[in-house]
C-alpha cells in the first residue's frame, strides 16, 4: 500500500501506484472520489517508483525489446488539496519511429470511508462521476486532460480515456492531467506550511546519520498529516482511515511536538473546544463538556447510519484536553489564551467529576450508551481488550488505569490554572481533589504480588490483575508514589512485558496474550513513548534511554524509516527485523510525534544529570 497526502485530500495506492481493488481510492471528506484508477501501458513494466515526500509520487516505466529501452514513460503524481495532478512524460529512446497507445481507466463510486473498509454496503445510482447523497449534497470528480484523448468510452461511474502517439526516434511528448474532488464541505482556511518552513520549526539534530534520518522522516511525515480547518492547523491520526479530526490522538500528538508546533496546540484546542459537549445524547456519547473522540463528513455519518458526525464515545480525551493546554501554556506563557477557553477547562472539569463518575467513587469510568459507537472506550479500544487474568472480559462501567492518572494530572493543571488566576481557594481545592485520588487510586488499583497496578477496575470493582503497558502511562501522570516506582519499573522492563522492541500491551503469559493481536501483546511506540516520559519524569534515565534505543531501532529496521503504528509482541532476535502488524497506519501521527518527543526527553535528561547514553542517542542538539 502506497499513501498519498496533501491537507484533507489523500490517495490509498497499489504498489504500482495506481487504484486496482480492495479499499484502496482517493478520499477526501470520508468519501471516496476515485474506486478505479489504472494506467494501461502495453508491454511497459514499472522499474521505479519513488515517493521523495508523502504527496508526491514520481515512477518510470519502461518499454524493453532485446537488450534495450524502446519507449519510457515517466510519471509523476502530485496531491493537492481537493485533488491532484498527474504528468506523463513519454519519451521514444529507439531509433526508429514508434506508435504508442495508453489508456486511463477512471472510475468513482463515492463510498463512505466505512464502506470502503468493508463495514457497510449502500446502493447508489451514479451520473458518470457525479452523485447526489440522500440528504441532497452534491459530490463530482473532475478530470481534465491535455491533449484530450481520442477515445472516450463510458462505464458505469466513470469511463477509459484513451491517447495514442506516433514518436518520431528520440521525440517527447507531455501528457498532462487534473483531478479535483468539489466537496460541499470546501474549506475556507489558510494554506498549510510548507515543507521547509516545517522543518525549520524543529531545529533537532542527532549526531548519527541513520538517527537524524529517522528524525527527518517523522518531521516530514508530521507536516504531510496536518490539514487546515477555520479553527487551525489539526493534525490527522493516520492514513489511510483517520484523516478526520481525533480527539485523544490529536491531543497526544500536540502534546508531544510541544514547544515546536504552538499553532497546531492552538487549532486542535480551538476545535475541540468549539465542539465540546452541550447536552445528553446517547445516540453519540454526548454529555455537556465531554470532549470528542472524532468528527466524521461521509454519509454514513450524515445521515445517522453510523454516530460519527460528531462522535463523543472516548473517556480519555476530556483530562487530556486540560493537559495540553497546560502544556502549552508552561511552554508558551501564554495566559490569555488559558483564559479565553476557561469556560471550556472549567466545563471539562465537570465533567470529569460529575458524569464520567456516577457512583461518585473518584475514579473516571465509562459505560458505552450506544450499540454502534465504541465497547471500549480507552486508548486500546478493542473490544476484547480489558480482562481479566482468567481471559474473561471485564464488564460494567469500567475505571482503566490510566484514565485516573490522566485525571490526576488534570486536576493539577486546574490548580495551576487557578494559583495564576489568583484564586487561591479553588487551586488548593484541585490540588487536594488530586491528592485524594492519587491516595485512593493507589489503595484500590496496587497490586503487590505483581508489583504492578490493576489494568482497571470493572463494573464489580473488580481489579484486572494482569501485566499491561498501561502503567507506563501512570509514570507519565505523575500518580505513582515515589516508593513502589522502581518495583513498577521494573516489573515494565521484566521478559514479560519488554520486548527488546518495547513494552508488549499485553503481558507474554497472560490468557489473552497474542503477539499479532491489536492490543493484547503487539507494541506500540506511542505508549511506549508516554512510558519513557515517565521514567524521565522520576528519574529512572538509564531505563529512559534504554527504552529509547528500542524505539530507535525499531524506526532504523523500518524500510521507510518511520515508527510504525505497531509491531508485533514477539522477542526481539539479533539481526532481524520485528513481525510487522499487517493493517498498521502509515504515516502515524503520534508515532512521529513520539520521535521528536523523545529528543525533549534527552534534552530534559541532559539538564538534570550526565548519564552515558545508549547507541547513537546520547549526543543531541537542541535549540
Amino acid at each position: 500500500m502506497l499513501p498519498l497526502k496533501e491537507d484533507d485530500t489523500y490517495a490509498v495506492l497499489s504498489d504500482q501506484g495506481l487504484v486496482e481493488a480492495g479499499e484502496q481510492g482517493f478520499y477526501r471528506h470520508d468519501t471516496r472520489y476515485l474506486s478505479s484508477y489504472t494506467w494501461a501501458l502495453p508491454g511497459f513494466r514499472l522499474l521505479l517508483s519513488h515517493s521523495p515526500r508523502p504527496d508526491r509520487l514520481v515512477q518510470h516505466w519502461s518499454w524493453i525489446k532485446g537488450p534495450d529501452q524502446v519507449v519510457g514513460v515517466r510519471r509523476e503524481l502530485q496531491m493537492e488539496r481537493g485533488g491532484f495532478w498527474e504528468r506523463l512524460e513519454l519519451e521514444n529512446t529507439a531509433l526508429e519511429a514508434q506508435t504508442l497507445e495508453i489508456a486511463l481507466q477512471a472510475q468513482a463510486d463515492f463510498a463512505d470511508l466505512f464502506e470502503a473498509k468493508g463495514w457497510h454496503r449502500v446502493e447508489r445510482r451514479l451520473e458518470g462521476l457525479e452523485y447526489t447523497a440522500p440528504d441532497g449534497l452534491r459530490l463530482a470528480t473532475r478530470l481534465t486532460f491535455d491533449p484530450p484523448p481520442v477515445q472516450e468510452t463510458a462505464l458505469e461511474g466513470g469511463a477509459v480515456y484513451t491517447w495514442r502517439f506516433a514518436l518520431a526516434p528520440k521525440q517527447k511528448v507531455l501528457l498532462h492531467l487534473k483531478g479535483r474532488f468539489e466537496s460541499p464541505f470546501e474549506p475556507h482556511t489558510p494554506p498549510l506550511p510548507s515543507y521547509q518552513e516545517w522543518q525549520q520549526r524543529f531545529p533537532l539534530h542527532m549526531e548519527s546519520g541513520r538517527s537524524q534520518r529517522v528524525l527527518e522522516q517523522a518531521i516530514t511525515d508530521l507536516r504531510a498529516l496536518l490539514f487546515s480547518l477555520p479553527e487551525g492547523l489539526f493534525p490527522a491520526a493516520g492514513i489511510p482511515w483517520y484523516v478526520c479530526p481525533f480527539g485523544r490522538d490529536s491531543l497526544l500528538t500536540a502534546y508531544m511536538m510541544q514547544p515546536w508546533a504552538s499553532d497546531v496546540t492552538q487549532g486542535v484546542l480551538t476545535y475541540l473546544a468549539k465542539y465540546q459537549g452541550r447536552e445528553v445524547n446517547p445516540f453519540l456519547d454526548e454529555t455537556p463538556g465531554k470532549i470528542i473522540h472524532e468528527m466524521r463528513l461521509g454519509e454514513l455519518s450524515r445521515t445517522g447510519q453510523v454516530p460519527f458526525a460528531r462522535y463523543y464515545g472516548t473517556v480519555d480525551a476530556t483530562p487530556l484536553f486540560v493537559i495540553l493546554l497546560h502544556r502549552y501554556w508552561k511552554d508558551s506563557g501564554d495566559m490569555a489564551f488559558v483564559r479565553r477557553l476557561q469556560p471550556h477547562w472549567e466545563a471539562a472539569l465537570a465533567w470529569m467529576t460529575d458524569y464520567a463518575d456516577p457512583d461518585q467513587d473518584g475514579f473516571l469510568e465509562y459505560a458505552p450508551n450506544t450499540q454502534k459507537g465504541h465497547l471500549v472506550q480507552s486508548w486500546k479500544d478493542s473490544f476484547d481488550s480489558q480482562s481479566h487474568r482468567d481471559g474473561s472480559l471485564a464488564q460494567g462501567a469500567i475505571a482503566v488505569c490510566e484514565v485516573q492518572g490522566y485525571a490526576y494530572m488534570a486536576y493539577q493543571c486546574a490548580a495551576a490554572f487557578y494559583r495564576a488566576l489568583g484564586q487561591t481557594g479553588q487551586a488548593e481545592a484541585w490540588e487536594s481533589r488530586a491528592q485524594t485520588l492519587r491516595a485512593l487510586f493507589h489503595q484500590k488499583f496496587w497490586l503487590p504480588e505483581l508489583k504492578t497496578y490493576a489494568a482497571g477496575l470493572d463494573g464489580q470493582k473488580k481489579p484486572m490483575a494482569i501485566l499491561t503497558s498501561n502503567p507506563g502511562h501512570l509514570l507519565w501522570s505523575g500518580i505513582v508514589p515515589e516508593e513502589v516506582a522502581p518495583q513498577l519499573v521494573e516489573t515494565l522492563f521484566s521478559e514479560a512485558l519488554f520486548s527488546g522492541w518495547g513494552v508488549r500491551t499485553l503481558g507474554a503469559g497472560e490468557v489473552r496474550y497474542n503477539p499479532l493481536s491489536y492490543h493484547n501483546g503487539s507494541v506500540w511506540p506511542h505508549d511506549n513513548a508516554l512510558l519513557i516520559g515517565g521514567l524521565v519524569r522520576y528519574g529512572f534515565y538509564e531505563e529512559a534511554l534504554r527504552a529509547m534505543e528500542a524505539l530507535f531501532r525499531l524506526a532504523m529496521s523500518q524500510p521507510d524509516w518511520r515508527l510504525p503504528e505497531l509491531v508485533g509482541g514477539y522477542p526481539k532476535q539479533e539481526g532481524e527485523p520485528p513481525v510487522p502488524y499487517p493493517a498498521s497506519c502509515r504515516p502515524q501521527a503520534w508515532d512521529a510525534a513520539a520521535v521528536v518527543y523523545m529528543l525533549r526527553l534527552i534534552h530534559e535528561i541532559d539538564q538534570k544529570r550526565e548519564v552515558k547514553g545508549l547507541l547513537e542517542l546520547r549526543k543531541v542538539k537542541v535549540q
